[in-house]
């Protein structure tokens, strides 16, 4: 009976311990990477300074878990969700507001895109991120930082390549 009972444990330790890979630095990399590839922009790479800075920043908000930027030396995107939030779906969550971004204009409209355009900014190169479940239990902060920062006004997060850019950047209605 306990030669079965240990096999058994052993593949429940291996099951439970897959759930927490899709918080890994290589989800996070995978989620940017695949936006980043789709507009014609470079891999970004995981770097463990900025990492460090996104968990020292994402652990002083676990206390009361309310999202506000760090102002620190990076940029910076956060997302806040359920305990079970992951890498990919915080990303996921950025990437889609692609539908909020005009590249002619190179501005947002009917909603939020600088997320987005920082996950795609090309002269970020260094990722760094962190994800805690707040105090409460009942949410999740996940925070990305991005060396060097992107954002800058008057400059585009890419440019028009050879690559096809999606349909959501060159048409909308504003009707």
């Amino acid at each position: 009976m306990i030669s079965m009972f240990v096999p058994l444990m052993a593949v429940l330790f291996i099951l439970t311990h897959t759930t927490y890979a899709q918080n890994s630095p290589q989800d996070y990399l995978n989620a940017h990477n695949r936006a980043r590839s789709e507009v014609g922009v470079g891999p970004i790479t995981w770097d463990a300074n900025v990492a460090s800075f996104a968990k020292n920043y994402v652990n002083q908000l676990k206390g009361n878990c309310q999202l506000v930027h760090s102002g620190g030396q990076y940029g910076e995107n956060l997302a806040w969700g359920s305990p079970d939030l992951t890498a990919t779906a915080a990303v996921d969550m950025w990437v889609d507001e692609i539908q909020n971004y005009d590249y002619d204009s190179n501005s947002c409209f009917n909603g939020e895109c600088l997320h987005y355009t920082q996950v795609v900014w090309r002269d970020s190169v260094r990722l760094g991120c962190a994800r805690v479940k707040c105090s409460n239990g009942r949410s999740t902060i996940i925070s990305c930082n991005y060396d060097p920062p992107g954002n800058w006004i008057g400059e585009r997060p890419f440019e028009n390549s050879p690559f096809e850019i999606p349909l959501s950047f060159t048409k909308h209605d504003d009707k």
